[in-house]
């Protein structure tokens, strides 16, 4: 007999050791913190329900009887003897009705005795207690310490440490040979759990035509297919299930995909490793709820996927579906009323009658799902994202008597939370942090969505939506920091990948909580689970360790922690994103952008422009230590910035000469921040920026140029600048891509051409981010920036084999690119000068190579050696790491898109996985000497720069595991940008309101014009007004 739960269980027959009740049991789904509406439920389902039963209930008991007396009766009338078949096929009719109104079985908390999923061979072999945790319990943080114990894969104590009881039960487990692991204050939390994630269905390396069975799409099912099982596409070797462990999620929901308005069947799994007593990949040993008798999961699709696929309207949608739904109806009700027929039969000894007049047990195996779904047995999960598309769905859900579940991906449910309240029962919003702004329907997304949500009362959980490098699941938990950081409370945020989600799949007796008689699924964290970089030191499914501990000691070697009992505290509790009032922030910003102004920014505690270029006078307290440091501007120049009295007597002196007229233009804005740090404008590499809009409508800007030909690849004719394609209105137009560029303190970004692929990208332009930056003042601080090409993937298109795009850059290379010229294209007749690749030859423009894969990157190094003086930059780099002291001897820099590495594609099967796997990729690279700058990447997914707000994040996320200090964090998307493009140093400075590498906020950022600094933006906004 398994554990004992505290006061559930005779301990007794389990542990050598007592065991009393600390802790409570969960609140129901239905809290007070989430108001339920009421149920729908119609009159004929509530009365035929229970006629169903007592008839049923009459009918077996009868039919029991009419075998006990070999198929006579006492009455007169005689009764048809049924042939062994038909008795079959009449029980059969009689079980299938009896589970129709038979939900999956439940096991509460309290009641558990025992996980299921434990097996004597390869489960827990030992009782493991955790002592001085830092809990999440699944609904908030606990103040105090507490000691966990779990034996055989189920949670059996969670007691304050101080307790005499916890002591007691803690040294009686060590008496029975358990494990005490002392965690010294370490953050613990139940397992994540993520319910919406396509791994072992979409396996990595993604290969169309052998590991990708996420979608259903065929000309003889159509946009219906209810009928298909994720589980019946599910690959258990699937080797993202490892990285997505390796992150903390120990559950999630497997479902196909979104391409079919009915999509087909989805399985919660534990993503445990060969999990079976057989060691084996086997998809049922990762079931959490076994084959028979599991929670079933229906995929919905609305809106864009399915129109884009089958070429209908959404009025078209929903008529095919409401079409289905009425067959199935139709079926249910031909089922009910056999059902209660066959009561009627059986009382009345007429049961061939029935048979021969109805047949058996009416039955349709396509339609099997939807009438479950129909009868609430299967719980309906929908893909949606706009208003319009929530509001028809659950129109159709009441016209059809089922429950929407949840609203999967829901970018503007905030926009109609009310609605959601009014028409919808507990609807849980599974959406994403920041993923977002890739298509129509996901261009009204808002970063505070989950903090606006909440207020309003409706369950928000975040979800990977794993099947890109973009949406890798290993990183769910940074969605809760980044939803945090924009006004999620911390529970809330955590509860968002714990609790909430483990509900919305009628998991929460088992998951999504640390209590007793919950799965052991529980993660230890290194510092904060909310703050940036937080990575699992070790992870526990069904009571085992998954990680290697001397791994995760190498992997994050280089992390810089204090001393003594609260070394592994990490930050602390981050702080949320600094707001301001509309009206200030209106108020304020007039003032501060009329042009003239000065001003005088107090408050700072850390500087990191210790290396200013020629603006700052000598100041011997001037630096990044923390103090209170004051920054000077007078009409857009720096005259002094520090901590000690001369800058305070400067300002003092500023404010008395030029004063702080609102009316004056050459008044003196003040600025006191509470937390204030300075630093240079941030600069990105980008995918789309001021090209496109939305990344996947070419309606929304410029367009995807055609690839290149290979006979044009040396044409200056065939080539694309940039320069003509990005657009920029300044502030006579509105970009939200923009907008989260200063959101995030990026002031200058380099955007290449876009194309449909082929090896030849085009020129890279530089461009301003700035509010008032147009085309036609400036925005372009650099019209021609670098060569871009890709190999790899990119490169075949036109030339069919990798191998023969080396070959032609080689040949472009080598021969500057000489071939004829088109008419009409600008450039003297014979002069070579003005052609990138005569550029790129003698080295005076950079030339960018995409190249994710070791063969590609030894091609890049061999292509150095023999032509030394191109100015040679590998872009991307996912296996860089492993060639790192050859890229740092050949000298070639790399603007890096593999920090958090997923192996989506081929070309980046073997990049490093990074903490807490194996060493930090960034680490790596520092290590070898490598000269690099971090740019975010979208490498396989929807182009776009959606995350560009977070790209200082990211940096921090690098520095933490490869030990970087701050000022060299900040240096990897700023200063080694321009050193690796050769570019100039730029002047821009951005005022912030708390660290810019944990979720600070900017307040000014300004640019420098004509060597003074003027305002680009003030108290940025998604809005971006």
């Amino acid at each position: 007999m398994d554990a004992p739960i505290d006061g559930a269980m005779d301990s007794k027959e389990a542990l050598p050791f007592p065991l009393e009740q600390h802790c409570s049991f969960p609140p129901p789904y239905e809290a007070a913190a989430y108001p339920k509406a009421q149920p729908r439920r119609r009159l004929r389902k509530l009365i035929s329900s229970r006629v169903r039963a007592a008839v049923l209930l009459l009918a077996l008991s009868l039919s029991f009887l009419c075998f006990w007396n070999g198929g006579h009766s006492s009455s007169s009338r005689p009764i048809v003897t049924l042939s062994p078949l038909e008795e079959r096929k009449f029980q059969f009719g009689l079980s299938s009705c009896a589970a129709n109104d038979k939900l999956p079985a439940r096991v509460e908390a309290r009641d558990r005795k025992e996980n299921p999923r434990w097996n004597p061979v390869s489960g827990q072999d030992r009782t493991v207690v955790l002592r001085n945790v830092t809990l999440f319990d699944g609904e908030s943080f606990l103040e105090d310490a507490v000691d966990i114990i779990f034996s055989k894969g189920l949670v059996v104590s969670v007691s304050h440490c101080s307790s005499p009881a916890a002591a007691a039960a803690a040294a009686a487990a060590l008496s029975a040979n358990a494990e005490e692991v002392d965690l010294h204050g370490a953050y613990v939390t139940p397992g994540l759990v993520d319910m919406h994630s396509h791994h072992l269905v979409d396996a990595w390396p993604e290969l169309e035509a052998s590991t990708s069975d996420g979608n259903e799409v065929h000309d003889s099912s159509g946009p219906l297919t209810p009928f298909v099982r994720a589980l019946d596409g599910m690959k258990a070797y699937d080797g993202a299930t490892r990285l997505i462990a390796s992150g903390g999620v120990t559950s999630s929901l497997v479902i196909p995909g979104s391409a079919n308005i009915m999509g087909g069947e989805g399985a919660v799994v534990k993503n445990a490793w060969k999990p079976g007593a057989d060691g084996e990949f086997v998809v049922a040993d990762m079931l959490l709820g076994g084959e028979e008798g599991a929670a079933r999961y229906m995929k919905m699709a609305c809106g864009e996927n399915p129109k884009s696929v089958y070429g209908h309207t959404r009025m078209g949608n929903v008529w095919v579906l409401r079409r289905w739904l009425a067959r199935a109806r139709e079926l249910v009700d031909r089922q009910d009323e056999w059902c209660e027929a066959a009561g009627v039969a059986t009382a009345a000894g007429e049961r061939a009658r029935l048979l021969a007049e109805k047949g058996g047990y009416p039955e349709e195996l396509e339609l099997e799902s939807t009438a479950g779904m129909l009868r609430g047995q299967v719980a309906m999960h929908n893909h949606c994202y706009e208003p319009e598309d929530m509001e028809t769905m659950l129109r159709v859900s009441h016209e059809f008597g089922f429950r929407v579940r949840a609203f999967h991906h829901a970018l503007s449910a905030w926009q109609v939370p009310e609605m959601l309240k009014r028409y919808g029962e507990n609807i849980t919003i599974a959406t994403f942090a920041e993923f977002a702004l890739y298509k129509m329907e996901a261009y009204g997304a808002s970063l505070s969505a989950g903090k606006i949500l909440n207020d309003h009362g409706l369950p928000v959980a975040y979800k990977s939506d794993h099947s890109l490098e973009d949406t890798n699941a290993k990183y769910l938990l940074l969605q809760s920091a980044v939803g945090h950081s924009f006004g999620l409370p911390a529970d809330k945020a955590m509860q968002a990948v714990t609790s909430v989600p483990a509900a919305a799949l009628d998991m929460e007796h088992r998951i999504g909580y640390v209590r007793p008689g919950y799965d052991a699924d529980m993660v230890v964290w290194d510092s904060h689970p909310l703050s940036v970089g937080a990575t699992p030191k070790q992870v526990f499914i069904d009571g085992r360790a998954t990680l290697d501990p001397a791994a995760v000691n190498e992997s994050t070697a280089k992390v810089a922690v204090g001393q003594g009992a609260d070394a592994h505290r990490g930050a602390g509790k981050p702080a949320m994103r600094a707001t301001v009032a509309d009206e200030e922030r209106a108020e304020f910003c007039s003032r501060a952008q009329r042009p003239g102004r000065s001003f005088v920014v107090s408050g700072i505690r850390k500087s990191f422009l210790a290396e200013f270029p020629d603006l700052l006078p000598a100041d011997e307290d001037q630096g990044r230590a923390e103090q209170n440091i004051t920054m000077v501007i007078d009409k857009g120049e720096i005259t002094c910035i520090g901590g000690g009295e001369t800058c305070r007597t400067a300002a003092m002196q500023l404010l008395q000469r030029r004063g702080s007229n609102d009316d004056d233009d050459e008044g003196v804005v003040s600025v006191d921040l509470q937390d204030g740090h300075l630093s240079r404008g941030l600069v990105a590499v980008t995918s789309s920026l001021g090209i496109l809009e939305i990344s996947l409508d070419p309606e929304t800007g410029d367009g995807l140029a055609r690839a290149v030909s290979p006979e044009a690849a040396g044409d200056p004719g065939s080539i694309g600048h940039a320069k003509y394609a990005v657009s920029l209105g300044g502030s006579k137009v509105k970009s939200k891509m923009f907008a989260r560029a200063r959101l995030g303190g990026v002031t200058r970004a380099v955007q290449p051409p876009m194309t449909d692929g082929g090896l030849v990208v085009g020129v890279s332009t530089g461009l301003r981010t700035g509010v008032g930056s147009t085309l036609l003042n400036g925005g372009l601080f650099r019209d021609d920036v670098a060569m871009h090409v890709s190999l790899g993937g990119d490169s075949k298109v036109g030339e069919g084999a990798i191998s023969m795009a080396v070959e032609r850059l080689r040949a472009l290379v080598r021969g500057g690119g000489k071939q004829s010229k088109r008419a009409g294209v600008d450039g003297p007749e014979g002069d070579d000068s003005w052609n990138p690749w005569t550029l790129v030859a003698n080295g005076s423009l950079p030339l960018v190579v995409k190249a994710d894969s070791t063969h590609d990157i030894q091609q890049v190094i061999l292509l150095k050696k023999d032509y030394p003086e191109v100015n040679a930059v590998i872009f991307g780099g996912h296996e860089a790491p492993l060639f790192a002291d050859e890229l740092a001897k050949a000298k070639i820099p790399l603007i890096f898109t593999g920090t958090r590495p997923g192996h989506d594609m081929w070309t980046k099967k073997d990049s490093p996985p990074g903490p807490p796997l194996t060493r930090s990729p960034a680490d790596t690279l520092s290590e070898a000497g490598v000269l690099y700058a971090i740019a975010l990447n979208t490498d396989g997914g929807p182009p776009g720069d959606y995350r560009i707000q977070s790209l200082a994040l990211e940096a921090s996320w690098a520095a933490k595991y490869a030990g970087l200090g701050e000022h060299d964090a900040l240096g990897l998307v700023s200063t080694n940008v321009e050193e690796i493009l050769g570019l100039e140093r730029s002047g821009d400075v951005v005022v912030w309101e708390g660290n810019p590498l944990q979720f600070g906020t900017p307040v000014l950022a300004f640019q420098e014009e004509g060597g003074r600094l003027v305002v680009g933006s003030c108290w940025p906004n998604e809005a971006d007004d």
